[in-house]
């Protein structure tokens, strides 16, 4: 992921964790704030609890995946953390990249598919 699409200073994670919102799930925490103009910008924390250094860079690699992969389609003009739980050690791609999709329609920054084009599609 491009280095323009990252939160970089403690202020700009500050300013997130004061006045955003925050949805949960059992493997993530996503907190949300307005950032004004007309890119997102992410963060990616994973606290010592989750586990030592190797298992923390992989459950960052992993979140920071799922958000690249959805680049495109995440609304625009928000400052985004995703913050990692102590499950997300364990945790496979699969369940991280589900709960990243989960947490970003629950905020309401990623478009909600329609079912009834995945039913057109699958015939």
């Amino acid at each position: 992921m491009n280095r323009s699409f990252s939160l970089r200073g403690g202020s700009e994670f500050q300013r997130v964790w004061d006045n955003g919102k925050s949805w949960s799930h059992p493997l993530l925490i996503l907190r949300c704030y307005a950032n004004g103009t007309e890119v997102s910008r992410f963060g990616f924390v994973v606290g010592k609890k989750v586990g030592k250094a190797v298992k923390r860079n992989r459950a960052k690699r992993l979140m920071r995946e799922a958000v690249r992969r959805r680049l495109k389609e995440i609304a625009k003009g928000w400052d985004v953390v995703f913050i990692a739980r102590r499950e997300a050690e364990q945790a496979e791609f699969q369940a991280i990249d589900q709960a990243v999709e989960n947490l970003l329609r629950r905020a309401r920054l990623y478009p909600i598919s329609d079912p009834s084009t995945s039913l057109r599609t699958s015939l």
